[in-house]
């Protein structure tokens, strides 16, 4: 693992292969937003809220330890969905997603809702 915590290193049989702790957060984002009834991530800017754009990596946080990752999330439900079989869904994609892009073992998907959005009514 490299030392300033901003890629995952591991030597490989022809060589290191280093994966930016940006495309781990990405790659679990993506993930979540692949769930139903999650309608976005928590957290970012400001600006990214109010011009509309969505960055992957926003609400998102990971911490090594050793060979394993514990990833952080924060989302954004549907007005009715059920939190914990969201949350459920959230972890159990993203940690296959994560495993499957990367070969490294998340120990650990913390979700937290950090909103809920309402479905606008048509008059």
């Amino acid at each position: 693992m490299s030392e300033s915590r901003e890629y995952y290193s591991r030597s490989e049989e022809h060589g290191d292969v280093y994966i930016s702790e940006e495309v781990l957060e990405m790659i679990a984002g993506a993930a979540a937003l692949e769930v139903e009834g999650v309608s976005g991530l928590a957290g970012g800017s400001v600006s990214d809220q109010i011009l509309g754009r969505k960055k992957l990596s926003k609400g998102i946080s990971i911490l090594w330890e050793s060979d394993n990752i514990t990833i952080d999330v924060a989302i954004q439900i549907n007005y009715g969905s059920i939190i914990p079989e969201v949350a459920k869904k959230v972890q159990e994609a993203i940690i296959a997603n994560v495993e499957a892009t990367s070969g490294m073992q998340v120990a650990a998907v913390n979700v937290r809702v950090g909103g809920v959005t309402f479905d606008k009514s048509e008059d």
